[in-house]
């Protein structure tokens, strides 16, 4: 869904949802270009339908990042522009809440680059991004890669850096991580704002309680 006003992060289990995932040239939302989108539509906590399609950039795939994904040149040689591919994937997720790994920090700042550039206009969906939300469900955890996490949770890493596989890999993650929430949240104490979970966090002049839900709740108290 388009819009004027970016979506808003959310640090919770939702049983419908679209996890998405994108393979790029490389890390920058300014010079690299999509080479591959997918998504999931989950329902009820269950899937429902699948969406995959290859990208042609439109210039090299470097090797660094075929390296990484598996993706080359000779395979995005007849795939569909990104445009296209773009339109489509809006038809997919509609309005839905968007779940991915890491997307607040990269996959969404390629998506909204390119909404901005073609139609002026950016994602408003809401998201939640399992990697933010691991560290909150999972402040033990070492390390919060997809893999990580995956491989915590016995959940299949076969076929990973492909972004339906990815997708797939998220999906069963976040289900896991819902159930993390769902058990803390009995006797989490709720921001009085918002409704989110507060969390315990360390600033300049020590520790205080902060909404789960910052930037877009900015409210806080002390410990």
């Amino acid at each position: 869904m388009l819009g004027k006003t970016k979506g808003t992060h959310r640090n919770e289990y939702l049983p419908d949802h679209v996890v998405f995932d994108l393979e790029t040239t490389g890390i920058s939302c300014r010079t690299d270009r999509v080479v591959e989108i997918s998504a999931i539509k989950v329902i009820g906590g269950q899937i429902t339908d699948e969406f995959s399609s290859l990208v042609n950039p439109e210039c090299p795939i470097p090797y660094r990042a075929s390296m990484v994904n598996g993706i080359t040149d000779d395979m995005v040689a007849d795939a569909p522009l990104f445009p296209e591919v773009l339109d489509d994937f809006l038809t997919f997720i509609g309005d839905m809440v968007l779940v991915g790994h890491n997307i607040q920090s990269f996959d969404l700042n390629f998506l909204n680059r390119d909404c901005e550039a073609l139609y002026g206009k950016v994602l408003m969906n809401d998201y939640v991004d399992t990697l933010k939300l691991s560290r909150l469900c999972l402040p033990g955890q070492r390390h919060h890669t997809l893999e990580d996490l995956a491989s915590l949770y016995g959940i299949s890493t076969q076929g990973a850096h492909r972004a339906l596989n990815d997708c797939r890999m998220n999906a069963a993650v976040y289900q896991k991580l819902g159930e993390v929430l769902e058990e803390s949240l009995k006797n989490a104490k709720k921001c009085p704002r918002c409704g989110s979970v507060l969390t315990l966090r360390t600033g300049r002049f020590g520790r205080f309680m902060g909404c789960s839900a910052y930037p877009a709740c900015r409210y806080t108290e002390n410990v």
